[in-house]
């Protein structure tokens, strides 16, 4: 009996410490405190500047959150589906759990209207796993909800491969509709007819609000057998303690390491370290800053585990434009103004409030101003506006500049949609139906690297994004 009971207070006390070090991101999400009491988790979570609102842009923002699990007898992680019933699920005010018919995750969110910070406030959720003996992590994502309703694409400008302008309506979706856009290189138009199944933004969904972070990708890393973890890194789990993942020399602001060397059989354990002269996960190791030298098999993972899914081509133009009307050349924060940010401005480099002592119109890091990217919501302070935060219609930051994210191109017209399952193949691939695996994807937002600001407007649709990892390529997802 004493052997048991020891055993439950090193099981418990292993999820409280697990649960201690969830990642930290622009908005200061923390989520922390986590303890199991049959198929319930309870923890507590907070996060700053969130809103529901029912004036313009009439949304809110979100957490997604999700639940892995690791058998202590193969020391493997899984995904905790959660009941699919809100009611099973209970926040303090002033939140409450919106639960998913896929019983993937949770969004957790405001209840009613208002704006301002969460303090730490409990959660419970209910899990639906067999009952054995687990250690647990809880994890979040920010996001915003892009509401249901008519948009446009197309901004006019008959950029290579832009969209031809258009409005696309409840009808274009229930029924399919028509696609043309522009290739400029012999003056002539083509067209996609995509089906009713074909996600064209008319119905409401989410967008995660940041790029994805070094610290998420770390996460992932961090719940990936060792056969999983040989494709999602460049340099090898077995390579010593201190070895850039993704990159071979850390350079372009890429500071994921191993701090753990696998020895052949279990894992590597990784973690932040930009800063590489003090510790690992320092406060200044970049956990915040937007995760470059990514492929698209990389992100396409971190979506399908997620429980997410690669948004499209046309989704891309209302969570930056929203409802308003196209304007010419116009970048994701609503005018036609971009200033490049500048280095020498950069302040408390790597940490939770990197960011720039000067503030300007459309502040984007673009044009090789920065040697890589920075904080995600870099821009965003208590008092910026939409212009100067960087924000688009929908509050999400960062779609022009840092770093290339990309959409799933109107020609894979078979993409219906279909949400990632939290799992990933034993190999550490994606294995979602119908996402794109080599072609088919449209990079957008430009990167620190880009020296066209035209590639940083909205319906811009000309850069590649590579299937080879890049140093100025990343990702976000949406649900």
């Amino acid at each position: 009996m004493n052997q048991i009971l020891t055993q439950i207070k090193r099981l418990l006390a292993i999820i409280v410490f697990l649960a201690s070090i969830q990642h930290t991101t622009a908005n200061n999400l923390n989520i922390s405190g986590s303890i199991v009491s049959g198929s319930n988790i309870t923890f507590n979570i907070s996060w700053e500047n969130s809103w529901n609102v029912n004036t313009a842009p009439n949304n809110r923002d979100a957490v997604w959150v999700i639940v892995k699990y690791q058998d202590c007898a193969t020391r493997e992680w899984a995904h905790a589906n959660l009941s699919t019933l809100s009611t099973d699920h209970t926040a303090g005010s002033p939140l409450q759990v919106d639960a998913m018919s896929d019983g993937k995750g949770v969004f957790i969110r405001r209840a009613a209207i208002g704006a301002g910070n969460i303090s730490n406030t409990s959660v419970t959720l209910k899990m639906n796993i067999t009952p054995g003996t687990y250690n647990y992590k809880v994890l979040g994502i920010e996001m915003v909800n892009v509401p249901s309703g008519d948009f446009y694409i197309g901004d006019g400008y008959n950029y290579d491969y832009t969209f031809i302008q258009r409005q696309i309506t409840a009808t274009n979706q229930s029924s399919g509709t028509s696609v043309y856009y522009w290739y400029s290189g012999n003056s002539t138009s083509y067209q996609y007819t995509l089906p009713s199944s074909y996600p064209m933004g008319t119905n409401s969904f989410y967008c995660m609000k940041y790029e994805l972070s070094q610290q998420q990708y770390v996460d992932f890393l961090n719940s990936l057998t060792l056969s999983q973890q040989v494709n999602r890194t460049t340099n090898a789990p077995t390579s010593a303690a201190g070895t850039y993942a993704l990159v071979n020399s850390g350079t372009d602001r890429n500071g994921i390491a191993t701090m753990t060397s696998s020895n052949g059989a279990d894992p590597a354990v990784y973690g932040c370290n930009l800063n590489s002269g003090n510790a690992f996960n320092s406060s200044d190791d970049g956990q915040n800053i937007a995760c470059n030298y990514l492929s698209l098999a990389d992100v396409t993972a971190y979506l399908d585990w997620a429980g997410l899914r690669p948004m499209t081509d046309i989704e891309f133009e209302k969570i930056c434009r929203g409802p308003l009307t196209p304007l010419p050349g116009e970048y994701p924060w609503g005018n036609t103004t971009i200033t490049a940010v500048n280095s020498a401005n950069l302040i408390n480099a790597g940490t939770a409030s990197e960011g720039f002592s000067n503030t300007a119109t459309g502040l984007c890091n673009y044009n090789n101003a920065m040697t890589g990217p920075v904080r995600v919501g870099y821009a965003a302070t208590g008092s910026s506006g939409r212009s100067s935060s960087g924000a688009a219609y929908y509050g999400a930051l960062d779609l022009g500049g840092n770093v290339l994210e990309f959409s799933v191109s109107i020609s894979l017209t078979t993409f219906n949609g279909i949400l990632g399952d939290g799992t990933i193949n034993a190999s550490g691939f994606g294995d979602a139906t119908n996402w794109p695996s080599s072609v088919n994807v449209t990079a957008r937002a430009g990167s620190f690297s880009t020296t066209s600001n035209i590639a940083m407007t909205v319906s811009n649709r000309q850069v590649t994004y590579s299937t080879s990892r890049n140093k100025n390529q990343g990702g976000r997802g949406v649900r």
